[in-house]
This record gives structure tokens, sequence and C-alpha cells, in this order.
């Protein structure tokens, strides 16, 4: 069985491990983290869909930088949509009552988030990079038609590098302890395959340009400071935005990353320490990095002044709406009634 952020960790029933690295059948893993991840869940379910709900019903299209946080906004969603089904397999010790159909779902989900919100990430950074460093040249890479089409390539190819997920996922039972384990079916050495290229292009690539492009764009932020042109000020709004998404994707996901490689690093024997134990510190840190799904909406609430302003205008026209429609029936109820106490009288 091999490890993975929605697994058990692959030495857990090795009898031969030390006790400093043995399993606590009693870990508080098992009690606080499910009720964390169903708040996580309820909270992010609630939080993203008012954030789609904005950007879809408002009555101007969304800009370019609103394209890529509502496909974020979604992935989010897709995650913490998927999140109880493994709140109650924690809350079971690892059991997975949920079938075989699930078991691959919801590990697809989160490599999904993964793979999906740090791209989309990469989208964004790139944007802010054209718009403040290069903002004549490269204009028309930042129509909204690109932007769409970007997006639609970064679901594409992280659905198809998630496919292995979905291919390998299995549930297996255990008469002798009467449960059942979601786990990757390929062996060892596949798995270790699978990490490095998971690290390289889910972790490595994509920080290098996100780094790349943020200090570019802080440098430009710096050198127009003192510009007070209403554009510039809109920009920079957006961009104030932006870098605080980009904030807390990394507080929220980088501990994993970094635990993930340090397991990766033990498994080659490059460096020392307990296996089982960088195991269960990517199991903690991945549940703290699902916070970041419910962390953007309260961002964009906090800190985008503009997606404030639709959020207002979204919601009085729809309450504009629903007034002129309950006028309308209340109007056609009366010539109704009208109509029939003339014929009644007639």
């Amino acid at each position: 069985m091999t490890q993975s952020p929605t697994s058990i960790p692959a030495n857990l029933s090795n009898e031969s491990q030390s006790n400093t690295c043995r399993y606590d059948e009693n870990d508080w893993i098992f009690t606080v983290i499910p009720v964390y991840i169903l708040i996580i869940s309820v909270l992010g379910i609630i939080l993203n869909v008012f954030v789609l709900m904005v950007f879809w019903l408002h009555k101007k299209a969304c800009t370019v930088a609103e394209i890529y946080l509502s496909n974020l906004a979604a992935a989010d969603l897709f995650l913490v949509s998927m999140l109880p089904f493994w709140a109650v397999s924690l809350s079971e010790r690892l059991n997975w009552p949920f079938g075989g159909p699930l078991c691959k779902l919801v590990p697809f989900s989160i490599s999904m988030n993964g793979y999906c919100s740090i791209y989309i990430l990469v989208l964004v950074s790139i944007d802010r990079y054209l718009t403040l460093v290069h903002p004549l040249t490269h204009e028309r890479m930042r129509s909204p038609f690109c932007a769409k089409l970007a997006c639609v390539v970064v679901w594409a190819v992280c659905f198809l590098l998630n496919v292995p997920v979905l291919i390998y996922r299995e549930v297996e039972h255990y008469p002798e302890q009467n449960v059942s384990r979601c786990f990757l079916s390929y062996s060892d050495q596949t798995d270790k395959v699978v990490s490095i290229l998971n690290v390289i292009l889910n972790f490595v690539i994509p920080i290098l340009i996100i780094s790349f492009c943020t200090l570019k764009i802080i440098q430009a932020l710096r050198n127009r400071l003192r510009e007070s042109f209403s554009t510039q000020g809109k920009k920079h709004k957006a961009t104030t935005l932006i870098l605080a998404v980009l904030l807390a994707f990394l507080i929220c996901w980088v501990p994993f990353h970094v635990f993930k490689i340090l397991d990766l690093l033990s498994r080659y024997n490059i460096v020392g320490g307990c296996e089982f134990r960088l195991g269960w510190f990517q199991q903690i840190f991945i549940f703290l990095a699902f916070f970041n799904s419910v962390l953007n909406p309260i961002l964009y609430v906090c800190v985008g002044r503009n997606f404030r302003r639709k959020a207002k205008e979204t919601f009085s026209q729809m309450s504009s709406n629903r007034k002129s429609t309950f006028s309308l029936v209340s109007t056609r109820t009366n010539l109704s009634r009208s109509v029939k106490t003339e014929n009644a009288t007639s």
C-alpha cells in the first residue's frame, strides 16, 4: 500500500517499527480532525457558492482576474464538497465504508484541488505580471477569451495528471480487523517515481513561476507608488487582492509540500528521520491546507473592494428582481380577480 494525503501511511502496520514511530491507536487525529474537516466543509461550501454567485450573477462580465478567481472558487468548492466523506472515514479510524467509486473520487478531488489551485494562481501571477510590468506589449493576451481558454487548458491538464488516482485507487477489506482501506494499488517503486513527478509538477515549477512574477510585481508596484491615476488605482487594488490570495496559498500549502519532500528524501535514505512521523506530518498539514478553501472567499470580502461592490450590486439586483416579480404576480392576481368579479356581476 502506498502513501498519499488521503490514505493511512504505508508503514502503519509494520511490526518492526521502533516505539518512537509506532502508531498510537488513541491518536487525537481521529477525534479532533473529523470535526475540523466538517466545519471546513460547511463554511467552504457556503462561502465559495457565495463567491460564484457574485461573479456569475453580476450584470457586468467578469474581468480577467475575476475569471481566474471564480475558477479558483470552483476548485475549492469541488474539494470541500468531498471532504465530509473523508471526515467520516477518519472518525472510523480510516475505515472506508463508501465503496470503490467514492474511494476514487474523494482523493481525486483533493489532488485536483491541489493542482488546479496552484496552476490557476500561476495564471493569476502571470496576468498581474503582464498588467504591471508589460502593460502594452502583451495586452492581447489579457483578454477574457484567453483567460477562459487558459482555465480550460489548466482543468484539462490537471485532470490528465490525476487520472492515475482514478485508475489505481482501490478498496481492500481486512477481515481480521473488520475494516476496509482506500489506498493506491501501485508498487512502492512506482509510488516514488509518481511522488517525484508530483513534487516537481505540483510544487517546484509553479512556485518558481509564482515567485518570479511576484518579485517583478512588487518591484513594479514600488516604482509606481507615487502614481495616482484612477486606472493605476484599480490595478493596484486588484493586485493587492491577488498578492493576499497568493500569500494565503503559500502559508497553507507549503508546509505540506515541505514534509512531502522530506518524506521522499527519507525513503531514498538521503536524509535521516522516521518515515512514519513524516507521513503523519503530511496528514496533519494536508488537513490544515484545506483551510485555504475557506480563507480565499474571506480574503475576497476583506481585501477586495471591487468584490464587495459587486456583491452589494448583485444582491440588490436580486432583491429588486424579486420585488418586481412579486409586484407583477400581484398585479396579475388583482386583474384576474377583477375580471372574475365583473363576469359574476354581469
